[in-house]
């Protein structure tokens, strides 16, 4: 019997799936271990407090936004895992507290010491030189006092509005007649968090720095100490920094827009009076300040944290910058795979085989070399491609354009929802469209996620089409920190299924079979659960049933429901989630036969590799989606399969098997939801899976199996 909803619906219960956002947490709790971790060099423990926290903003931004709209609309109605939003709320933030007490601390009372001793200081003003003091004063007064504006609060003015993420000063002054008013500082954020004093005093930097000392103070503190400038004749009686996060998610009611850019475009408008969702005051600050605080942002206690420490750590990446490689992980130079060493155009190397890069390992050079020879390329008739987060200063836009001005014919979806990269993805799209590009936004209800290129070109036997599809985006920034797989092809059939994708992207089609790509929403859930049935009838009729997922997040009560179904028929299930685990492992009856793992490392683990055994005919597929309602029933997602025989035992060998014996890294959930370290591995050897992709990606390595690596 196939699987079904149907059939399925007896696992799809409260007690069999873990909160996707408690799950959450529990992610950021690990990347807060990275940070804890005692054999991590320093500036790489300051950036994962960084990431900790850019993280936690996102979060509140939208996840925690999206529940507190629930509230005000009076939604009380349990969650597929059984919660109510109030009880949802309440429990994330009994989780976060003492993580946001232990990283507070961790910052204040271990890293600001151990800095210390590495001649990084953090200073108070205090702590510096009378000469020091004064030229901040002078940089204070020509720099930073002409950018500042105060805004008072009374009857005739009212309270001011604040910008999501900005640091604020909330302020008392007294007049001289003895009358008290409220004002409002904003820290500007176009000015570093930190400021350098060695550059503002003018000293002469030996090796970068003074002495090899290098200097910071907090710019709030320096503002702190002048605000009596901005309101003279007045007396600052107290001032303490708060910092808002507001909900950022936007809205688009895509069926009334007549133009989809210009609503995305007054959408990101609307996005800064989002309602305030988080208010961080100075554990310092007065009663009184806090309630002020509280009544004119229309917000209650429930939304208020009071932080023991500095406000607003993820800034802190800015010390990353500094040129200190003894305090930062050995640098590592992704390595051009060795078949483009040849001195063959891309075309034909692709001719002769599918070629497989594993970023960052692999350089991503090839695939902006693939655009670059198709803009140059006099054969090369058509480019189509998918963007969905390209960044800034792009070299694959730089060559789309070229291509257009040289006649070709060129077509791009940009994915103007792509959140957070509205504005850059907008930028964009008018910049190819200037060139005479034809683009396209994305469709009706549907973000395009899938990562593809297409390339026609006219040689000796006909028409002939090259593909790149991956995992990852076609950000050049993004290749060199995450991991991702992209396989460069010309299978013909594999062709015409991403041809056909494009029709649907730019044109009108109801195209609902395709020949060996997997394509959300059409048949990528279907698929998923015949070859998860395939394998339980494997297992039924004698045979072995095995599954590989890796991917980012798992969250699809359905897909879930399967694999527990898979798993009590006696098929084995190993996960490789990163992020987001719904899916509650190791829980007899249910899931015994389903392991769960995450790491968390140098790299950000982003590929999404599906294994099947198939009775040892086995099958692996690479693919744009993770395994969330999103993905499989409101994004254009492929997934592709990895036909090669070598590449199939590569993907196996070095990047599924060794993320499974990693004993570094990786960490167990347990049927709790709690993660601990993977210890407890069938070798003795220490298995650091990034570290052996680095290891392995240096040429004289090449031939270096996975079993005789020793971290």
């Amino acid at each position: 019997m196939k699987l079904t909803k149907e059939n399925l619906q007896k696992y799809i219960k409260p007690e069999n799936l873990f909160s996707r956002d408690l799950s959450w947490l529990e992610f950021n709790r690990r990347v807060l271990e990275e940070a804890l971790n005692p054999d991590l060099p320093l500036l790489e423990k300051v950036k994962f407090i960084s990431i900790f926290f850019s993280n936690l903003d996102e979060f509140y931004m939208i996840r925690i936004a999206g529940i507190k709209e629930q509230l005000r609309a009076k939604i009380i109605d349990p969650s597929i895992d059984g919660m109510t939003p109030l009880e949802q709320l309440r429990k994330l933030e009994k989780t976060l507290q003492p993580m946001l007490k232990q990283i507070n601390d961790y910052w204040r009372d271990e890293i600001i010491p151990q800095l210390k001793e590495n001649k990084v200081h953090i200073c108070n003003l205090e702590e510096l030189s009378n000469e020091e003091q004064e030229a901040l004063n002078q940089y204070f007064i020509k720099e930073i006092y002409p950018v500042l504006t105060p805004l008072a609060f009374d009857p005739g003015r009212p309270f001011p509005y604040i910008s999501n993420l900005s640091l604020s000063f909330a302020i008392l002054v007294k007049k001289p007649t003895g009358e008290k008013h409220f004002a409002r500082v904003k820290v500007p954020g176009i000015l570093p968090r930190l400021l350098r004093v060695e550059t503002i005093v003018k000293s002469k930097p030996k090796n970068g720095s003074l002495n090899g000392v290098y200097k910071y103070i907090w710019i709030g503190d320096l503002i702190k100490s002048n605000l009596h400038l901005l309101f003279p004749g007045l007396e600052v009686v107290e001032a303490y920094r708060f910092r808002i996060t507001r909900d950022t998610d936007l809205e688009i009611q895509e069926d009334e827009a007549d133009d989809l850019l210009q609503m995305i475009e007054e959408n990101i408008k609307q996005r800064k009076f989002g309602s305030v969702v988080r208010l961080e005051v100075e554990k310092q600050m007065p009663e009184y300040m806090i309630d002020t605080l509280i009544e004119n942002l229309e917000i209650t206690r429930d939304d208020l944290h009071v932080i023991d420490g500095n406000l607003g750590l993820s800034d802190l990446l800015l010390l990353y910058d500094l040129q200190l490689p003894q305090l930062k992980d050995k640098p590592f130079h992704p390595a051009v795979s060795d078949i483009f060493e040849e001195e063959e155009n891309v075309f034909s190397l692709i001719r002769r085989k599918d070629i497989l890069l594993s970023h960052p390992y692999d350089s991503f050079c090839p695939v902006t070399e693939f655009i670059k020879q198709a803009s140059l390329d006099p054969d090369v008739l058509a480019i189509k491609q998918t963007l969905y987060r390209v960044g800034t200063n792009s070299p694959i836009i730089k060559y789309l354009i070229e291509a257009a001005e040289r006649k070709k014919q060129v077509a791009v979806l940009v994915e103007l929802k792509a959140r957070f990269d509205e504005e850059n993805n907008i930028y964009w799209a008018r910049e190819l469209e200037k060139a005479g590009v034809h683009v396209v936004y994305g469709l009706l209800g549907l973000k395009t996620h899938a990562k593809m290129t297409l390339v026609v070109r006219k040689e000796v036997d006909g028409v002939k089409r090259y593909v790149h599809m991956s995992t990852g985006n076609y950000n050049t920034t993004t290749a060199k920190v995450y991991t991702d797989i992209g396989l460069f092809s010309c299978d013909e059939e594999i062709c015409s299924d991403v041809s056909e994708i494009f029709n649907f992207l730019t044109g009108y089609s109801e195209q609902n079979n395709f020949r060996k790509l997997w394509v959300a929403p059409v048949n990528k859930r279907q698929n998923f659960l015949d070859l998860i049935h395939r394998e339980i009838k494997n297992v039924k009729e004698g045979g072995k049933g095995r599954l590989i997922f890796k991917l980012n997040s798992l969250v699809d009560p359905l897909l879930i429901a399967a694999m527990y179904e898979a798993s009590c028929q006696g098929v084995k299930i190993d996960l490789i989630v990163r992020g987001i685990c719904c899916l509650i492992p190791q829980t007899p009856g249910l899931s015994d036969n389903i392991r769960v793992i995450s790491i968390v490392g140098r790299f950000l683990e982003h590929s999404r590799i599906y294994y099947f055994y198939n009775n040892g005919a086995e099958e692996i597929y690479g693919s744009s989606a993770d395994l969330m309602q999103r993905n499989l029933d409101r994004r254009v997602e492929i997934t592709f399969p990895i036909m090669d025989k070598d590449l199939k035992i590569f993907i196996k060998k070095n990047i599924l098997d060794t993320c499974l014996k990693d004993n570094i890294k990786a960490r167990v959930l347990l049927p709790t939801g709690k993660y601990v370290f993977n210890r407890k591995v069938y070798t003795e050897k220490k298995i650091n899976q990034q570290e052996w992709m680095m290891l392995r990606s240096i040429p004289a390595n090449k031939k270096i199996l996975p079993q005789d690596f020793i971290e």
